[in-house]
């Protein structure tokens, strides 16, 4: 468990009452969360209990049917998901977003253009400026394959990949666009041993550069080896929230989530 979060840090994003209904479903009900700049903020739960629908919330994906949701201060209720991405916020997603037929070095570059500040025409004739911006986020986008392990597979089509290469091109693809907060729903999901200890470690790596991270994650050894602080959500509702090591020990969780009780 990391140790680096201190009271005193600025709530970078925070969440308000949000509930989200879908028909006669209560999908999430009166969820609240504040998330420290800085810090790594899980959130778990049985399948079905409403992570997704929370973070889908979060991102701008849905809007809610009540409740708000702010980011350094700036209210984003209402704001769509591709601009909350220009106030720096990404997301990666739990089934894996990538444009197959592109290669992976252009798939992380794609991400780079949402911060673009070249005139559109550009994108047309191809002007110096556009050139000279695309040399830019190329060499940029090399840089994060390299960080995500991915260097070698630079020219190859992201849907030849193996599943765990694309989950780490998806977050590769989400750095590109300079995010604040880096959300990532279930990052650990179909990886092996190895590929979940690299993730592991570059998720530990960006906190350290000082990015801030909330992950929706099932893989609890994952969880309570990066998280500092963890909500827990159980029929859409807040069940529990604390550190790691008080929510290994308290019974609801362990009823509702853990299924037994860990040994200390």
């Amino acid at each position: 468990m990391n140790d680096g979060m201190k009271d005193a840090d600025p709530i970078l994003l925070r969440a308000s009452g949000l509930c989200k209904s879908f028909g006669g479903v209560r999908a999430v009900q009166d969820i609240s969360l504040s998330v420290p700049a800085g810090a790594v903020f899980a959130v778990i739960g049985p399948n079905g209990a409403g992570k997704s629908t929370l973070l889908n919330l979060l991102s701008g994906i849905f809007r809610p049917d009540a409740g708000s949701v702010t980011f350094d201060g700036a209210d984003l209720t209402r704001v769509r998901a591709h601009r909350r991405a220009r106030h720096g916020i990404a997301r990666t997603f739990q089934k894996i977003r990538l444009f197959p037929h592109l290669s992976a070095l252009d798939n992380v570059v794609a991400g780079f253009h949402i911060h673009a500040m070249i005139p559109a025409w550009q994108y047309v004739v191809h002007g110096a400026a556009f050139h000279a911006h695309h040399g830019r986020c190329r060499e940029e986008a090399a840089r994060l394959l390299r960080f995500m392990g991915l260097e070698t597979r630079a020219n190859v089509a992201a849907g030849s990949l193996s599943y765990g290469e694309r989950r780490m091109l998806e977050i590769a693809r989400a750095l590109a666009t300079a995010p604040r907060l880096l959300m990532v729903d279930e990052p650990a999901a179909g990886l092996n041993a190895r590929e979940v200890e690299t993730l592991v470690e570059r998720l530990q790596m960006l906190r350290r550069d000082g990015l801030t991270i909330l992950v929706v994650e099932h893989n609890m050894d994952l969880v309570m080896t990066i998280a500092d602080r963890v909500l827990v959500i159980d029929y859409g509702q807040h069940l529990f929230e604390g550190a790691p090591a008080e929510v290994q020990r308290h019974p609801g969780v362990i009823a509702a989530y853990l299924g037994e009780e860990r040994p200390q």
